[in-house]
């Protein structure tokens, strides 16, 4: 980059806008991710071009994060306080801390443990000699550079579809629950009930499963097109006046979901104007103390301080606000929320309960939790021992007392080094 702009400092933003202005002709106001995928390919193979390449290659910020490895480790090369206690106080969900493990990049390349071998020799010739995206190879490699004790190896498991399951119970959406107790391929079958086709038409290649899939991350908390296009629906191939219709499709194939976004939302309006509690299927909604809550199914809450009715003109309702700690700027302040809202907080916290009696059950049973990430529970077991990966499953999915009705399903392997298997 210095080389060929002649800029000094090759991380200053300002100072490759400039040059791509000279060089253009025109300014660009942004380098994200969309910015470049739309401009990369009118510019072709010109130097402006090849500066948009190279920049995306230094804003890897998951580089970054073997610096934080490196000054997180003590004397005996391991971390510890990666995940803090209830960091996330809308859900109760752990939050990552120093490493940051809930945003490692995802680990796509083929060759893994090639590539990996290479990269530990320290030999940045050899690397680049192999791969060209030098980069792109050393951010899919951070995972793998959590590793676990002598003699010792990782078993990961993972909740499969977990929000999706929850959601489904605590609304009553019976055909999706039929699928998760049956053959659990939700985004097949999201597609041919949206689509009404049969499912055996979904293939695992086909448009159809992506625009399943897209709506099952997008859809379940009444998103609407800004919610597709935030879980890359452009980037699946859909086309922006694809969207509107997609998110009928799903809400006509999820009548008891989008009724539940509708029930909470009013149960929550009735709970803090009539200062009282309203009961929807598994949770209660109620206020007291200057608060609204959440009685959970779990028997914890989730607590709204300060809630006010105010009027919503988008709509022309009413919506509830509540005060809340900025987790960016670490300042209180006044935020609204509606159904769909709090539908999801209440879903990601079920799921974190379920996570949570999970891990307390495995550690009664002797098993060694090293790291959990989102819902997926890391194990750091002796190689041969008796903590096997089958016992692992087999615990994380017994159903609790208070989950009658929830199926889980759990999916694992074991490794030698972290990874997304």
């Amino acid at each position: 980059m210095q080389d060929l702009t002649g800029i000094t400092n090759s991380n200053s933003l300002a100072d490759i806008k400039n040059f791509l202005y000279n060089e253009l002709g025109y300014a660009i106001g942004s380098l994200d991710k969309k910015v470049f995928a739309e401009k990369r390919e009118s510019l072709g193979n010109t130097k402006a071009g090849h500066v948009l390449d190279l920049r995306a290659k230094l804003s890897k910020t998951s580089i970054a994060k073997y610096r934080a490895m490196r000054a997180s480790k003590t004397s005996d090369n391991r971390i510890r306080g990666l995940l803090q206690y209830y960091g996330a106080t809308r859900t109760g969900r752990w939050s990552g801390r120093l490493v940051q493990v809930q945003n490692l990049p995802r680990n796509k390349m083929k060759g893994l443990d090639s590539a990996r071998d290479i990269a530990k020799m320290g030999n940045l010739g050899y690397l680049k000699s192999i791969y060209y995206n030098t980069s792109g190879v050393l951010s899919q490699l951070t995972r793998t550079a959590f590793v676990p004790g002598g003699g010792c190896t990782y078993h990961v498991a993972d909740y499969a579809a977990i929000e999706a399951r929850v959601l489904a119970w605590l609304a009553g959406e019976q055909w999706r629950l039929d699928v998760f107790n049956s053959h659990g391929r939700i985004y097949e079958a999201s597609a041919a009930q949206a689509f009404k086709v049969p499912i055996e038409e979904v293939t695992h290649e086909s448009e159809l499963r992506s625009k399943g899939k897209v709506m099952e991350l997008a859809l379940g908390y009444n998103g609407g097109p800004a919610a597709l296009i935030a879980m890359g629906a452009l980037e699946m191939g859909l086309k922006e006046s694809e969207l509107k219709g997609i998110i009928t499709a799903w809400r006509t194939a999820s009548p008891a979901i989008c009724g539940y976004w509708n029930t909470i939302g009013k149960a929550a309006l009735k709970a803090v104007k009539q200062r009282t509690k309203v009961t929807v299927g598994a949770v209660t909604i109620g206020y007291s103390y200057g608060a609204m809550w959440v009685l959970l199914p779990s028997g914890r809450r989730l607590v709204y301080a300060q809630p006010l009715i105010e009027p919503d003109p988008r709509f022309n309702s009413d919506r509830i606000s509540y005060v809340q700690l900025d987790q960016t700027t670490r300042r209180w302040g006044r935020t609204s929320t509606y159904g769909g809202k709090l539908v999801e907080n209440i879903t990601q916290a079920v799921a974190r309960d379920c996570l949570a009696e999970a891990m307390l059950a495995l550690e009664k049973e002797g098993f060694s939790i090293v790291m959990h990430i989102h819902d997926e529970v890391i194990c750091e077991e002796r190689i041969g021992g008796g903590h096997t990966l089958a016992r692992m499953i087999e615990i994380m999915e017994r159903p609790l007392s208070w989950t009658e009705g929830l199926t889980l399903r759990v999916e694992g392997f074991t490794s030698p080094y972290y990874k997304k298997d």
